[in-house]
């Protein structure tokens, strides 16, 4: 069994590290991940069951969770090497860095990324990550357009994070609806990890 201490590291991190770690092990072997906060649960716990692994959980005197992963698939996530540098070769990153798509009219370019994130929630596979950093803030708070179709993917595995340097600057922190708050650094890894990366 392999334990991965990741206390203290926002989302994705701790999901990055444990897919990982999942890659090194064999059917039948457990990767156990240290994580304190509810949302690094609920991700590890999504990703897990999304590629047939068995989840338990064990709440710590501290407050802090053991997540116990047991590989039951040899999926693309567990066959050794053979990706070794990106998470997946398949793997969808979509990085949003703005309120609109493209340059132009401000009104149909607010309209093409409704509908982009909105064909997000049709098209396979889902991406397994959502990033918004900058303007892309206002899409995952209060009065966004999309909260509904970002939930909906949330729903089907993707993980939804927000700069939160970005939230604080545009004071937008109690405002947002979807999905959890991350840093740069996790942004940036995310992003360099990615098997393909969507930038807007």
């Amino acid at each position: 069994m392999t334990t991965i201490n990741m206390l203290g590291q926002p989302c994705p991190l701790p999901v990055i590290n444990a897919k990982k770690a999942l890659r090194e092990h064999r059917l039948g072997q457990t990767v156990t991940v240290l994580v304190d906060n509810d949302i690094a649960v609920q991700n590890l716990s999504k990703m897990a069951r999304s590629l047939g692994h068995q989840v338990s959980l064990t709440t710590q005197a501290d407050g802090s969770f053991e997540v116990a992963i047991t590989i039951q698939d040899l999926g693309p996530e567990t066959k050794g090497h053979q990706n070794s540098g990106n998470l997946d070769s398949g793997n969808l990153v979509v990085a949003i860095s703005r309120e609109l798509m493209g340059h132009g009219d401000e009104k149909l370019g607010k309209s093409l990324l409704k509908a982009f994130i909105f064909s997000l929630t049709e098209v396979r596979p889902y991406p397994e990550y959502l990033l918004f950093f900058n303007g892309g803030a206002y899409l995952t708070t209060e009065g966004s357009s999309s909260i509904a179709d970002l939930q909906s993917l949330i729903e089907k595995g993707t993980i939804v994070s927000t700069c939160g340097a970005c939230l604080d600057f545009y004071n937008l922190k109690e405002k947002l609806k979807v999905g959890n708050v991350t840093n740069m650094f996790a942004i940036a890894q995310t992003m360099a990890q990615a098997g393909r990366l969507i930038n807007i």
